[in-house]
């Protein structure tokens, strides 16, 4: 008997599906749905004899969609992504709106969060939840209606929000027990830094501001390098090191002078912050009201940002050298 070919395979399978078509990893989507990887496989295997074809070639370390698969992984995709909008709006309290914005943890904790208030006061019935994580998330898959995404200016997408400015900090009560008059009294401090994920591509922070101040040698006494940039702010914050500032992350802090500059010159950093927003939200009202108010969020902070006196970490990095960087 020939099978309904309007029949929908079962749910489960489908979701399952869609993480390993996103991330052509059986292993990388088991971690995903919490199944092991030999789970993922039969349900993939399920999947396709209930549908009768290939979705998959399975090689040698690596996995690629058939045509069927490319099919199946753009309609289940677009599929899931209306069906979670919808869900959401059911479950949310009263009906109110909720938006799935992702962002690095930095950003959120510290530019991001101490903002939201007035979000929050000026558009009554919309809420925010946050996603902080350096993993890239696919929005429309995963859920996400925008994301304010950390990259190099000249491959950022989406809506510029604000370049990057640094400037070594440190808690006042730091200074008290050795001075910071010039770059090279950093040998006698210790320096906090944050551990680049794998494969962005950033350069060392303080080895290039040292290299742009014209202080390329220099030691400092210790390095405490942190995974997440907030982290790192803590440890400044309890006088453990001087940290590489960055704003416009950190102008609160300075503003309270909850950390002080030593330095007075600040320096233009190659990366910067872009807004994203999911294709299928863009006429979302609620989804062009965030867009608008972070827009406008990073406008006023980007204004009380000063020109720079130094040339840019850019131009120190690529600049021709005579000898290799310490």
């Amino acid at each position: 008997m020939q099978r309904d070919p309007y029949r929908l395979p079962p749910l489960d399978l489908l979701v399952v599906f869609d993480a390993a078509a996103r991330l052509l990893s059986f292993t990388r989507a088991g971690e995903e749905r919490h199944l092991t990887q030999s789970a993922v496989s039969r349900q993939i295997a399920a999947l396709e004899s209930d549908l009768g074809v290939l979705l998959f070639r399975r090689g040698h370390r690596k996995l690629d969609l058939t045509d069927d698969g490319r099919r199946l992984a753009q309609g289940v995709s677009a599929a899931l992504a209306g069906l979670r909008e919808t869900v959401a709006g059911i479950r949310a309290p009263q009906r109110r709106e909720v938006l799935a914005l992702t962002t690095t943890p930095g950003l959120a904790s510290l530019w991001l969060i101490p903002r939201l208030a007035d979000f929050v006061a000026t558009h009554p019935g919309i809420d925010v939840r946050i996603d902080a994580t350096y993993e890239p998330r696919a929005l429309a898959a995963e859920g996400f209606h925008v994301a304010i995404r950390y990259s190099a200016l000249e491959r950022a997408a989406g809506t510029p929000l604000f370049g990057e400015w640094v400037q070594p900090v440190c808690a006042p009560a730091l200074l008290q027990r050795a001075p910071l008059r010039r770059p090279d009294d950093l040998r006698h401090h210790t320096v906090l830094q944050i551990e680049a994920p794998l494969g962005s591509g950033m350069p060392l922070e303080w080895q290039t501001w040292f290299t742009a101040v014209g202080h390329p040698d220099v030691e400092p006494m210790a390095v405490h390098t942190f995974s997440n940039y907030d982290s790192a702010v803590t440890a400044a914050l309890a006088g453990q090191g001087v940290l590489m500032g960055r704003l416009p992350l950190i102008d609160h802090l300075l503003r309270r002078r909850s950390l002080i500059a030593p330095f007075r010159s600040r320096t233009a950093s190659p990366f910067g912050y872009s807004l994203v927003v999911e294709p299928g939200a863009r006429r979302q009202a609620s989804v062009q009201a965030l867009a608008t108010w972070l827009v406008e969020q990073a406008r006023a902070s980007q204004a009380e940002l000063p020109q720079p006196s130094a040339p840019t970490l850019q131009a120190i990095a690529t600049a021709p050298r005579s000898g290799s960087p310490r």
